[in-house]
């Protein structure tokens, strides 16, 4: 297997997660006690939640492109981003890390929404995930439509951000999140995409009324699928 570069950190809550993942498909994959070669750098997420809030993107760029290419010069053969709300900035880190092969969280993704034959998907993520158009973009142009939720985002970003990256897991928010995919049910949505890497902590098919398609595992096998080309 190639070397994969991860950069994770937000949260560190899903980044565990994909650790987990990441090694349990390598051991899927070839057996006996393999394991993932991972080149792991873990930010501090508060300066670059601060970022996000305050609009600084090209900020946040830069630096995770300073991350992304100090994992090149270690020797990452295959770069992910374990976050689906700096996936706005990865078009950034692609420049700046130049023939080292980017897996997006969105491809993964949309390729398991098609491979079910869905053509129209709720997503919930956060609010930067929802409402700004770099995700719907990159699913609309795999052929698939995106609704996204109405009066429910600054909630449901809110329990991302004061619950979920702090590993807080309550029945109440649960409960919260159910409600707003059955709005997006009642609304054409044939699945949901769990587009935020903590969301996997909080819902899964079991408590979903539509099918999920839950971007961390997804991302997580796929980054170690493209290490096994």
């Amino acid at each position: 297997m190639k070397l994969i570069g991860l950069i994770g950190g937000m949260s560190w809550e899903s980044t565990a997660y994909y650790y987990k993942v990441m090694n349990q498909e390598a051991a899927r994959k070839y057996g006996g006690l393999h394991s993932a070669p991972i080149l792991l750098h873990s930010v501090d997420f508060s300066p670059i939640a601060r970022m996000q809030k305050a609009g600084q993107w090209d900020q946040a760029g830069r630096e995770l492109s300073r991350v992304a290419r100090r994992l090149q010069d270690a020797g990452a053969e295959v770069l992910g981003l374990a976050t689906n709300t700096m996936h706005y900035v990865a078009q950034a880190i692609e420049d700046a890390t130049k023939g080292l092969p980017f897996v997006h969280i969105a491809r993964p993704t949309g390729e398991a929404i098609r491979n079910k034959g869905c053509g129209t998907v709720g997503l919930i993520g956060t609010r930067f995930t929802m409402e700004m158009g770099f995700y719907r973009e990159k699913l609309l142009s795999m052929g698939i439509s995106v609704v996204v939720p109405e009066d429910g985002i600054p909630e449901i970003h809110r329990i991302i951000y004061d619950e979920l990256c702090l590993g807080i897991v309550l029945p109440s928010s649960r409960a919260f999140y159910v409600e707003e995919i059955n709005k997006l049910k009642a609304r054409g949505a044939e699945a949901v995409i769990l587009g935020c890497t903590e969301i996997t902590m909080l819902i899964d098919e079991t408590d979903s009324p539509l099918p999920c398609f839950d971007t961390t595992p997804l991302h997580a096998k796929a980054l170690v699928g493209a290490a096994c080309e």
